[in-house]
């Protein structure tokens, strides 16, 4: 059914995992496009399931009940949000503990059907959720949970080898304290017998996991970083060294008051950071990248055909903003095929970004007038895209932000994000959607029957001359701003 050419939100199918971990449980709710469906709800319980495993090798009585609890929650929110697709899975603590069928038995009395996946399973799950969120990945993701750590190596948008090791944030501690060097030797030993030493010299260590999450959340606190936008964000191996310093110094209270920082994974950020150190050193890797996403991503990417899972993630989702806020459907890609002709040289990196600049172009259209820029950088800066760095939505921002009518400065914090040249560019985008907004009011017509081209040096903007009227004073001084950005002359034709 479409509405004005929309789907109505209320009807797109939602999608939701139960994710039963050794650290927490989880349920995500997602609904939208297949290909990068937004989250809708999103709720946890640190049961530590796996907290007693290395000492009894079972699940405590505690945590049974707390996921008892969250279970039983968690199904009932499911019902009354009307999921279309529930999936339940469980990993290492569940896996691998005594009493581990005592929780399955628990969550089928909550009405639902647990996949307890292998550690093969969960390696290829979280491997293929970091090419979910950043596809052209290529290195080895590291997926720490509270009962094991995986391995896997990605390359050419495919999982290739893959490992499951013991070594759980929950046992790191168990492991430390057998003495001083005993992380570092098991470590080294189990890296070694698995023949992944030195296997990820010159390429980047993919972090997924809490705990490491929140690593990079201090990392950001301690470096005073502009963006607190955790997916993609960077870390040499000198910070993770850095960062071990400061952690041991330091006290749980302080830790707990980072911004953003969950403080029930404020007590294991020392184990953490510890084995992430010790990991960098036996792999041969010099740096680090977050991702946002993970196993429960990978397994909804899993399970879409070629075509679909092909689809860019950025370009989907802000193609989908811009239906739902805009007042146009597919006004973006009409609006950046309309623009390109005088960004011809543009890298296909930077032709990307354009687009989907584009695509948001009018989703400040609500926004007070006064606030409209404003609104344009918060949605590139803050929005839930992945398949882009910080430095790729401080050039989305600076375009929104100068074709919203913020000028052509580079607001705080995106002259700190992007070099010169690149926001310069950017703003020749935003001046040229500008224009091109202004011309066309924001409708398909004027924009199929007008031309925007660089010829001899000039912006020359050409259109029939039944459409002369649309040629206004506003417009005309429009055309003249984006030609002396450009260098260019500005030249109307009819």
């Amino acid at each position: 059914m479409a509405l004005f050419g929309k789907t109505p939100v209320a009807l797109e199918p939602r999608t939701a995992i139960i994710d039963i971990g050794s650290n927490s449980i989880r349920l995500v709710v997602y609904q939208g496009p297949a290909r990068l469906p937004a989250i809708l709800f999103n709720e946890k319980v640190m049961a530590g399931l796996g907290r007693g495993l290395a000492d009894t090798g079972a699940i405590s009585p505690s945590s049974l009940r707390m996921a008892e609890d969250a279970l039983d929650r968690f199904a009932a929110v499911a019902r009354e949000m009307e999921v279309d697709q529930l999936r339940t899975v469980a990993t290492a603590a569940v896996r691998d503990a005594s009493n581990g069928k005592a929780l399955l038995a628990i969550a089928k009395a909550a009405g639902l059907t647990v996949e307890l996946l292998s550690g093969e399973e969960e390696a290829v799950g979280a491997g293929y959720g970091v090419l979910s969120g950043i596809p052209d990945a290529n290195g080895i993701v590291g997926d720490l949970g509270g009962g094991s750590l995986e391995l896997i190596r990605v390359r050419g948008g495919a999982v290739q080898d893959r490992v499951s090791f013991p070594l759980g944030v929950l046992r790191v501690a168990a492991i430390r304290g057998e003495g001083p060097g005993a992380l570092q030797r098991r470590v080294t030993k189990l890296i070694k017998d698995a023949g992944w030493a030195g296997r990820g010299k010159g390429l980047p260590l993919y972090l997924v996991g809490g705990s490491w999450r929140s690593m990079a959340r201090l990392d950001m606190h301690l470096g005073e970083y502009p963006l607190p936008v955790i997916h993609q964000y960077a870390m040499p191996r000198a910070s993770i060294t850095r960062m071990g310093r400061t952690i041991a110094q330091v006290n749980k209270g302080w830790l707990r008051a980072v911004p953003g920082l969950q403080s029930g994974r404020a007590g294991s950020l020392g184990d953490a950071t510890s084995l992430l150190a010790i990991l960098l050193k036996q792999l041969g890797c010099e740096r680090t990248i977050v991702s946002a996403y993970g196993l429960r991503e990978g397994l909804l990417y899993q399970a879409l055909d070629a075509e679909t899972r092909a689809l860019d993630p950025l370009i989907v989702a802000a193609r989908d903003e811009g239906r739902r806020h805009g007042r146009f459907a597919e006004h973006g890609d009409l609006l950046d095929r309309w623009i390109a002709p005088l960004f011809v040289t543009d890298a296909p990196a930077m032709a990307r970004l354009r687009l989907a600049a584009c695509l948001l172009a009018d989703v400040g259209w609500r926004a007070n007038p006064d606030f409209r820029a404003e609104r344009g950088v918060e949605i590139a800066l803050h929005g839930n895209w992945v398949g882009i760095d910080a430095r790729g939505r401080a050039l989305m921002a600076q375009a929104l932000f100068t074709s919203l009518g913020g000028g052509m400065e580079a607001p705080a914090p995106v002259g700190a994000l992007a070099p010169p040249a690149e926001l310069k560019r950017a703003i020749g985008w935003g001046l040229a959607m500008r224009l091109g907004q202004r011309l066309s009011g924001g409708l398909e017509g004027p924009l199929r029957r007008t031309r925007l081209s660089d010829e001899n040096g000039a912006a020359v903007l050409t259109m029939p001359a039944a459409d002369r009227a649309l040629y206004s004073e506003a417009v005309e001084r429009r055309h003249a701003a984006l030609a002396t950005a450009l260098g260019r002359k500005a030249i109307f034709s009819a």
